[in-house]
């Protein structure tokens, strides 16, 4: 229409219109066609025959314009007259119908791992050839193409196989675009709840690969074949599947969407069915989890050791391991909750229950320790091996010393043997002395002053075997102290290397 007006303007020679859409001014012109004042724009009256005739077309141009919204309905008449969108669309019914499916990832909308269910927002485009909707472009005014309702024309019954949804599937409302050779062109948004099995052996760092079947239901490999869009090339993969333009997720990283079709053979039928599979390659992003399951457990499992740095008559040796080993118990649930029931357990739950273990072990080895360190003055002595190994050597390199001794420099203590009450009860026998006011005539006094020396002598062996205790204590509280700490480290460690 543009480019008739303006084809009809030159060769009227119009003037041009200025700013604002009015014409710039023009004089008037004498019958000599001379002009009134110079520098004016002043219209031709000299027409030309043809001139005049376009002229005279002008009131005809939204006719003309119009004629090719009446091709249209004419040319819509013309199909639609004995047409019927129940039947395939094949001159012969021996004919295969070929279906070109394609499916553009949009949107990864959720991935429930407890239930297995993945939903997607796709978008699908389906093209087939029918028979019975073609014509010729010269006699509709070059008009090859329409945009008509989808419900108006056959449309191939293609469903996805592997559906989670009991809610039949909604046809799309959206429109085809019909060619004049045939071909049919369907784009239609779709929202797909599929079963996905999920391995979540390698939770939080794990991949995961989800099968979109897509199919004819009824139409068998005879009378329907369905092939992704671009063909299939080596080991039935084709390059019908797109990932531009989605919507990026924040749990998942798309790594790939590839087309596979593939031709089976139920045992209910004869004939294959052929089907196109899209594997949507996913990787989930850890940061979230490691930020909230995994640093917290670690944190909390360092913990543990520093029992075995805390002085015994604290008294919050066994209550620190205690509270740690609740405080990953619910780290525990938290991650239950969130899982599916599979054989495989989660490397984030095994590394809960090695650390759980962990601190087990813990409490129980302070309780033990503890044992050791209030061991009271009738405790039996520090056996040979453990003074020499325990209180002489390891204690050596773990520089567990007295007070006021250099460290690397520990001398094993050795316990005097315990002092034996005089026999009989009788204390040193009286010498040969003349003097009645000698000493070693009060026997009775004699007596009491060993008894006395004897018991100081026991008790402060008493003393040295419940110090040797006490230190073989403060050297296994050490030695076990970097033992669990190495241990978590370790653990720590192994964990978060899967991450990088």
């Amino acid at each position: 229409m543009h480019r008739a007006h303006l084809e009809l303007r030159q060769d009227l020679r119009l003037p041009s219109v200025g700013p604002g859409g009015s014409y710039p001014e023009t004089c008037p012109t004498s019958c000599c066609g001379k002009a009134m004042g110079p520098g004016n724009h002043c219209l031709s009256l000299g027409f030309s025959v043809s001139s005049l005739g376009l002229l005279l077309l002008l009131p005809l141009l939204p006719e003309c314009l119009g004629a090719e919204g009446r091709l249209a309905h004419r040319l819509f008449h013309d199909l639609f007259a004995n047409y019927t969108s129940a039947l395939r669309p094949v001159a012969d019914t021996d004919q295969v119908l070929n279906v070109t499916l394609e499916v553009t990832l949009s949107q990864i909308i959720d991935m429930d791992e407890r239930n297995q269910v993945l939903t997607l927002y796709l978008w699908m485009r389906q093209e087939w050839t029918d028979a019975y909707l073609q014509w010729d472009p010269d006699d509709y005014g070059g008009l090859d193409a329409i945009c008509i309702p989808s419900s108006l024309v056959w449309r191939p019954d293609i469903v996805l196989y592997n559906k989670a949804d009991a809610q039949p599937r909604a046809s799309a409302g959206t429109n085809v675009v019909l060619r004049h050779d045939g071909s049919v062109r369907w784009d239609a948004p779709l929202i797909t709840r599929s079963s996905c099995r999920v391995d979540v052996a390698a939770f939080p760092f794990d991949s995961q690969r989800c099968v979109l079947t897509f199919g004819s239901w009824t139409h068998g490999g005879h009378q329907l074949d369905v092939r992704p869009r671009g063909g299939v090339g080596v080991g039935g993969v084709g390059g019908g599947a797109g990932l531009a333009g989605r919507v990026q997720s924040a749990e998942w990283r798309v790594l790939g969407l590839a087309a596979r079709r593939r031709l089976l053979t139920y045992g209910c039928c004869s004939e294959p069915y052929p089907d196109v599979s899209f594997a949507l390659l996913l990787r989930r992003r850890a940061a979230a989890h490691v930020c909230n399951l995994l640093l917290p457990c670690v944190l909390v499992s360092l913990l543990a050791p520093l029992a075995f740095h805390l002085p015994a008559d604290s008294g919050e040796k066994v209550s620190l391991g205690v509270t740690v080993l609740l405080a990953l118990t619910v780290f525990q649930l938290l991650l239950a909750e969130s899982m599916p029931p599979a054989e495989s357990v989660p490397l984030l739950g095994k590394y809960y229950m090695a650390t759980m273990t962990m601190v087990t072990f813990s409490t129980a080895l302070t309780i033990l320790i503890m044992n050791l360190h209030y061991c009271g003055p009738s405790a039996h002595p520090v056996p040979a091996w453990a003074r020499a190994f325990l209180l002489g050597r390891l204690a050596r390199g773990l520089c567990v010393r007295e007070r006021g001794e250099p460290c690397g420099q520990s001398i094993p203590s050795m316990s005097p043997p315990s002092p034996q009450p005089p026999e009989g009860g009788a204390g040193p026998t009286a010498g040969p002395c003349d003097e009645p006011r000698c000493l070693c005539h009060q026997e009775a006094l004699l007596r009491h002053v060993a008894t006395i020396a004897n018991t100081f002598r026991s008790h402060q062996a008493a003393q040295r075997r419940h110090e040797d205790w006490k230190r073989l204590a403060r050297v296994m509280d050490r030695f076990f102290l970097g033992v669990f700490f190495f241990m978590t480290l370790v653990m720590s460690l192994l964990v978060l290397v899967q991450a990088l």
